[in-house]
């Protein structure tokens, strides 16, 4: 398997969970905090907007919030280019959806932007550096990682809230 097709199986992962989740998100689930400002809509949201964020930058690419119609979807007041990244406690419970199926179908459409993307890489690609402000100096491939291991943190974190009991809550 070339390193590649790796990073594109890795890729799905966050949707494949985020699917298997679907049954218990609920619009008073979605939406509930567990004593903390990060719902599992925030959640859900914010792994689809880091990636989108992150894919169009690398590619050059209007990201899919706007380019595919997701920002007026959504209709959340924020900025365009906001991914939750920083988000203080107002802005997180700001993000209120109530349709799962607009939550994953969002996160479906950034996964798949970032499989055409990894397509479109030769292995070499992977090496090239793309950041020099951190040390060391980031790579395509490493950030390709970071990407999908943030979304993959925050897609099990919405399933352990969603495994909360009714006390969990506020």
């Amino acid at each position: 398997m070339r390193a590649t097709e790796a990073l594109a199986d890795l890729a799905r992962r966050p949707l494949d969970a985020a699917e298997a989740l679907r049954p218990k998100l609920v619009p008073e689930l979605l939406n509930a905090h567990p004593h903390h400002d990060n719902s599992i809509a925030w959640l859900l949201w914010h792994s689809a907007r880091e990636i989108d964020a992150q894919i169009a930058d690398l590619s050059g690419q209007e990201p899919i919030w706007t380019a595919q119609g997701f920002a007026r979807r959504f209709d959340f007041d924020r900025a365009a280019s906001s991914i939750g990244y920083g988000d203080g406690p107002d802005e997180a419970r700001g993000v209120v959806c109530d349709d799962a199926d607009l939550l994953i179908e969002h996160l479906r459409a950034a996964v798949e932007a970032q499989v055409a993307y990894l397509a479109g890489l030769d292995e070499a690609a992977l090496d090239e550096v793309i950041d020099e402000s951190w040390d060391p100096p980031v790579t395509r491939g490493s950030r390709l990682v970071s990407v999908t291991a943030d979304a993959v943190a925050h897609v099990g974190q919405a399933a352990y809230v969603a495994g909360l009991g009714a006390p969990a809550f506020e």
